[in-house]
């Protein structure tokens, strides 16, 4: 028995066992799947960082092949990282005590700074790690023209 009642759906939890509570969904019970995908869309983490040279973004994909990973180049500088993490097959004896892994669709789009070179996007996948390397384009150093200061002596004098 809870402490606390669950108001919000049939499932009881134990308020004393941080890893057993439920968490509420608002959208439980509607005809349409908005709130799972959403979840999933959530939880393809992304870092993305800027070096002097390029835009790196790294995302942990475990258990995805890179045959299931799209990395898209889309007009106005965006880039789409989209793919499919297959659920496992059920057999009808298999008793699931647990299910934490997400299963389904995943898409995240990002917009690029102008200084980003579009073509000539890279992506690697190795141990379920995409990285997607975006060069930048290079800036122009200025122009540091040197002066050379004149005179040696006191007598002469800058003109005012």
């Amino acid at each position: 028995m809870s402490i606390i009642p669950s108001f919000f759906s049939n499932q009881r939890s134990n308020v004393f066992d941080p890893f057993s509570l439920d968490i509420w969904d608002p959208f439980q019970g509607f005809p349409f799947s908005t709130a799972k995908e959403t979840s999933q869309l959530a939880n393809t983490r992304i870092d993305w960082k800027e070096t002097p040279e390029a835009h790196i973004f790294r995302a942990d994909l475990p258990g995805v092949k890179k045959e299931e990973v799209k990395v898209e180049v889309e007009e106005g500088r965006v880039l789409q990282i989209s793919g499919e993490r297959s659920r496992e097959s059920e057999e009808k004896n298999d008793k699931w005590h647990r299910v934490e892994r997400s299963s389904g669709k995943f898409l995240r789009r990002f917009r690029l700074p102008e200084n980003a070179k579009m073509e000539e996007v890279k992506a690697t996948m190795d141990n379920g790690v995409l990285t997607v390397c975006v060069p930048k384009v290079e800036q122009k150093k200025p122009e540091v023209k040197s002066i050379e200061i004149g005179g040696t002596s006191e007598s002469s004098q800058v003109p005012q």
